[in-house]
C-alpha cells in the first residue's frame, strides 16, 4: 500500500498508527502542505480534495478520509481491534474520535490558519485562536472520558479515539497549551505513545520530517 501524507498532518499521522498497529507495511509518499504541493494536479488526480492522506491499495483503490481509512483497515485487519464490537462503545468511541477529527482538529489546521493570514490577522493573533480551539475542544474530550477506565481513552487497549487523541495533544502542545490539567487526556496520550506503533507513527520518525 502507499500512504500520501505529511510528517505533521494529524490526520495521516492517525492512519500511521492504524498501520503500524496492524503490522502492515506500506510505502510512503510526501507532500509538503506549507508548499501548497497537495494541490499539484497530479495529486488532485488522486484527491481531488487536495488533502493528506490518501491510502493507495495494492488494487489501485484510492481510500481519502483518515477515519474512513482507519475503518477499512479494522475491518479488513481486525487484529488487533481499534473500534469496539459492542454497540455502545464503539458508538463513544467514534464520537471521541468525531469530536477531535471534526470539531477541533479542521478548525486549526493549515488551511484555516493561512485565511486567517490572508484575512490580515497576525500571527501573534492566529496563535492564539488556534490555542483557543484546541483548548476548548480538548477541555470536551476530557470531560467525555472522565468516568473510563484506562489506561487508554477507553479501557485496556488503544482505539480509534487514541489514535485521534495522540496527534491533537501534540498540536495542543506545539500551540502552547496548558495540558496539565486533563488528567484523563494526559494518562491516555501517555499510554499510546509509550507503544511503539505510535513512536513508529510520530512527525519526528518520518523520513519527510524537518
Amino acid at each position: 500500500m502507499k500512504l500520501h501524507g505529511y510528517f505533521r498532518s494529524s490526520a495521516a499521522y492517525r492512519v500511521r498508527i492504524a498501520l503500524h498497529m496492524k503490522g502492515l507495511p506500506f510505502e510512503q509518499v510526501s507532500h509538503h502542505l506549507r508548499r501548497g504541493e497537495q494541490r499539484a494536479p497530479d495529486y488532485l488526480a488522486i484527491n481531488p480534495q487536495g488533502l493528506v492522506p490518501s491510502l493507495i491499495l495494492d488494487d489501485g483503490t484510492v481510500l481519502t478520509q483518515s477515519l474512513a481509512i482507519v475503518e477499512w483497515l479494522d475491518e479488513t485487519h481486525p487484529a488487533p481491534r481499534l473500534i469496539p464490537v459492542d454497540p455502545i462503545m464503539r458508538a463513544k468511541v467514534r464520537a471521541f474520535a468525531l469530536a477531535i477529527a471534526c470539531d477541533i482538529h479542521p478548525v486549526q489546521n493549515l488551511k484555516v490558519l493561512v485565511a486567517l493570514k490572508r484575512g490580515g490577522y497576525g500571527q501573534a493573533e492566529i496563535d492564539e485562536w488556534a490555542k483557543a480551539v484546541n483548548a476548548e475542544g480538548l477541555a470536551a474530550c476530557e470531560r467525555l472520558i472522565a468516568n473510563e477506565t484506562g489506561p487508554f481513552c477507553f479501557g485496556a487497549s488503544p482505539t480509534l479515539a487514541d489514535l485521534c487523541l495522540v496527534p491533537q495533544m501534540a498540536n495542543a502542545r506545539r500551540f502552547g497549551v496548558d495540558i496539565s490539567g486533563w488528567t484523563k487526556l494526559v494518562a491516555a496520550d501517555a499510554a499510546a505513545s509509550a507503544l511503539p506503533a505510535f513512536q513508529a507513527a510520530a512527525p519526528e520518525s518520518q523520513p519527510d520530517a524537518e
